[in-house]
């Protein structure tokens, strides 16, 4: 780990509570999932990120589909995404893929989802949208929600961040989700490569473009974050009229990866949902192994 974190950041909660273990699932249960999603060299979020709901999800004949690749252009501290080398190419066939799989899945509510593809022109916004056509042309009635990047470039700054969001807006998802992942003061940290504001700012220029798109955000906590710390960062996003959040517990992936700080419990979720909820989200999800595709498409 870099010298630059400090020793307390170094220092592990390594017991993990009960609350946290769950099966992964039945191997029978996983098997279509995952057949479906390697014959076609597609990516799920939900294995290339290890979720711990993969077996819930998988059972349930559910994916939230990985765009671009697995490599991601980023080095976030906390995310277990494959990264530090050259992503690979664009599979021009992959939006027809993806679109096969929803209809092999029968899906009827798909996410989206990418890594950081700061090496394209377009960071991937003109991906999204070629995939939820290729969707819409075999599923029509499938809905789909994308949980995007924030689409920041150092050469075109914020008027290319606003042409990619509006890309992916035009498209028209039932949900366009960004996560603001931690608190202001942990982002250096936590996020290296992206900045708070420049999150809002994506949330923001979704409700700009077409305000009739409910926009949705994602927190995880356990990084040393306080309650008062994750209420100011719920308020900054109701200021921008974010309409749904999920919260969830940090989980290190491995020892390269932050230490977790906190295992925040289930009656603490309880309590910020409930917070969460007063301040006037309209969908909650708060919750130790809520993720930000977690139960996504389902009424409160």
């Amino acid at each position: 780990m870099p010298d630059t974190i400090p020793q307390s950041w170094r220092e592990e909660i390594t017991s993990l509570p009960p609350w946290l273990r769950r099966s992964i699932g039945k191997a029978s249960e996983l098997s279509t999932v995952q057949r479906i999603i390697k014959q076609r060299n597609i990516h799920t979020i939900c294995e290339e990120g290890r979720c711990p709901n993969r077996g819930e999800c998988y059972a349930r004949g559910t994916a939230t589909f990985l765009l671009m690749g697995p490599t991601c252009t980023r080095a976030c501290g906390f995310c277990q995404v494959d990264k530090g080398h050259a992503p690979m190419p664009l599979d021009p066939d992959e939006p027809r893929k993806v679109a096969e799989a929803v209809t092999l899945l029968n899906l009827r509510y798909v996410v989206l989802t990418s890594v950081a593809r700061d090496d394209l022109a377009d960071g991937g916004a003109g991906w999204f949208a070629r995939t939820m056509d290729a969707i819409r042309e075999s599923n029509p009635e499938t809905e789909i929600e994308v949980l995007t990047p924030d689409f920041w470039s150092g050469k075109g700054g914020r008027e290319s961040q606003r042409e990619r969001v509006a890309t992916v807006v035009n498209a028209r998802p039932a949900c366009f989700n960004h996560n603001i992942e931690t608190v202001r003061r942990l982002q250096d940290r936590v996020r290296r490569g992206a900045k708070y504001d420049r999150s809002l700012d994506v949330l923001r220029l979704v409700k700009e473009f077409d305000a009739s798109i409910p926009t949705k955000s994602g927190i995880m906590v356990g990084h040393g974050e306080t309650e008062a710390e994750i209420i100011e960062t719920m308020a900054d996003l109701r200021a921008i009229d974010c309409d749904r959040l999920t919260i969830g517990q940090y989980m290190r992936p491995s020892h390269e990866h932050l230490p977790v700080q906190k295992y925040w419990t289930p009656e603490e979720f309880d309590r910020l949902g409930a917070i969460a909820r007063e301040m006037g989200f309209s969908h909650v999800r708060s919750g130790p192994l809520v993720r930000s595709s977690y139960h996504a498409g389902e009424e409160e």
